[in-house]
């Protein structure tokens, strides 16, 4: 029945990055989105894509990697994540989804302060 009802997505997105070190100057930067997609409270499909870049990384303080690694890295990501996404969920049948911009900034400010009021 979902693809005979009105198409009015309610588009449920979940956000993770995770990093590590390969080499001295090596990390591995993977971007993970889970989206869930409803329409009239029912799911009509759920999609998760998990993005990899390697990235070489050389002259930054300790904090300057870190913010390197959970905004910078994860925004080059993300290009490639909504393109998979979109060509899969038109693949599927579905209309078009297109995810919109994210701001990798405010997420990891997000994260830097949930992390230093737990300290």
């Amino acid at each position: 029945h979902t693809f005979s009802e009105e198409w009015q997505p309610e588009v449920n997105l979940n956000l993770e990055t995770k990093s590590h070190r390969i080499q001295d100057h090596v990390h591995e930067v993977v971007l993970s989105i889970t989206a869930t997609v409803s329409t009239n409270k029912k799911t009509a499909f759920l999609i998760e894509v998990h993005q990899a870049g390697l990235f070489a990384i050389n002259g930054f303080k300790e904090d300057q990697l870190h913010h390197l690694l959970g905004s910078v890295c994860p925004n080059i990501l993300f290009p490639y994540v909504r393109e998979v996404i979109s060509d899969i969920v038109m693949r599927g049948g579905f209309p078009q989804l297109i995810l919109a911009p994210v701001n990798f900034d405010a997420l990891y400010m997000q994260h830097m302060e949930k992390t230093a009021k737990q300290a």
